[in-house]
């Protein structure tokens, strides 16, 4: 779960980072109230929410698949 969760947060922080810099720099909103704080948690908290988000589903479907095999053994 941790591996697939780092990989996903890895992507997710690409993938929101070149939008939100790409928006300070051009939109005018965003130049005047977004800091560099405020770019980084934008950033961080999408990787963070994916890493967990993604680690979670995997760990469920590790689970899903021992509970189907215990369950397939003792019919």
């Amino acid at each position: 779960g941790a591996i697939a969760g780092f990989k996903a947060a890895c992507v997710t922080c690409v993938v929101s980072a070149i939008p939100t810099l790409a928006a300070v720099r051009t939109i005018p909103w965003a130049k005047a109230n977004l800091n560099y704080t405020g770019q980084a948690l934008i950033i961080s908290g999408a990787s963070i929410a994916a890493y967990f988000i993604t680690a979670d589903k995997t760990i469920l479907e590790a689970t899903r698949k021992n509970a189907d095999a215990r369950y397939d053994r003792r019919s």
